[in-house]
């Protein structure tokens, strides 16, 4: 069962063929960072258009890449939702093409639901499991009980987590994308500034908003601030927010693993201080690896493989 995975949510074009859930045959990501980066963000339009541009030679490439005609392919699944509904449609009209050229299925995917489906292979984990998604346009907390069940816990009530570490380092003068520079900044730090806690209390939602809030108006009280320490103190701020919220979870639902994914994960920090906690837990903990864990369409194939 090779299945053609298609992913244009936001500002990467990516394609995948895998095979029965598990065999990646090719996997390819086109990145638009330069060309927002001139804007310190993604320009919907913009991203739509390279969407455009680029999404029929990827394609191409990853036929070639993995050595099948386009008649191999028995199923294609696109991302439908969340995202820039205008990089969706791309995606979604062009899968919707190839799978009406061929007359075989086409599945609609959920971005979110696609990440956590990145925990996946090559095996599946143990069930139920709690799943945590932060990314820069979501921050969430599911139930997942088996690979096609997944039950909303709590989202976040206002920013999500990469869009605030974008923010934070815009106000640090930082280069766009925020995350990586911001991680680079905080590792030279001798010291680091105590910031509140994201989230909200006794709840599953997530809260990035008064963290936000917190570091703008420290800089504006100390302009001469060491940038560094308020970097690595948003950092520790954001990661222990995290780890609370799933502990806090892990204390209410019987589990026995833990599936992370989305891009704010590729931050190695946040990696490691969720390695230490789900040691100190004693539950299994899957963190792809930091290319799976950004946008990529690896994961939609495979979602779509149990959804089939």
């Amino acid at each position: 069962m090779i299945i053609l995975g298609i992913e244009s949510s936001c500002d990467e074009t990516a394609i995948a063929l895998v095979a029965d859930g598990e065999k990646i045959l090719s996997s390819e990501v086109a990145s638009q960072e330069d060309i927002h980066a001139l804007y310190g963000g993604v320009v919907p339009e913009l991203a739509s258009r390279q969407h455009l541009e680029v999404i029929v030679p990827i394609f191409q490439l990853c036929l070639r890449k993995a050595g099948i005609a386009i008649s191999g392919i028995n199923a294609v699944a696109a991302t439908t939702a969340p995202g820039l509904s205008g990089s969706l449609i791309v995606g979604d009209n062009f899968g919707r093409a190839v799978a009406l050229a061929l007359e075989i299925p086409f599945l609609p995917v959920n971005h979110i639901e696609a990440h956590l489906a990145a925990n996946f292979f090559p095996r599946l984990p143990d069930f139920p499991a709690l799943g945590l998604v932060v990314s820069g346009g979501h921050s969430s907390l599911f139930l997942v009980s088996g690979p096609n069940d997944f039950q909303v816990l709590g989202e976040t009530r206002d920013d999500a987590a990469g869009e605030t570490f974008d923010k934070i380092a815009r106000v640090l003068s930082l280069p766009y994308p925020g995350g990586p520079p911001l991680e680079k900044l905080a590792a030279t730090a001798e010291s680091a500034i105590r910031f509140p806690l994201p989230g909200v209390k006794n709840s599953y939602d997530f809260s990035f908003s008064g963290l936000k809030t917190a570091v703008i108006y420290y800089l504006k009280e100390n302009p001469e601030a060491d940038r560094a320490a308020v970097a690595a103190g948003f950092q520790n701020s954001v990661a222990e927010g995290l780890v609370r919220k799933l502990d806090y979870a892990c204390n209410r639902h019987k589990v026995r693993s833990i599936l992370t994914g989305g891009g704010v994960l590729a931050n190695n920090f946040l990696r490691s201080k969720l390695k230490i906690w789900a040691e100190t837990k004693g539950v299994e903990l899957r963190i792809p690896s930091i290319s799976f864990s950004l946008d990529n369409a690896v994961m939609v194939a495979v979602r779509a493989f149990y959804l089939l």
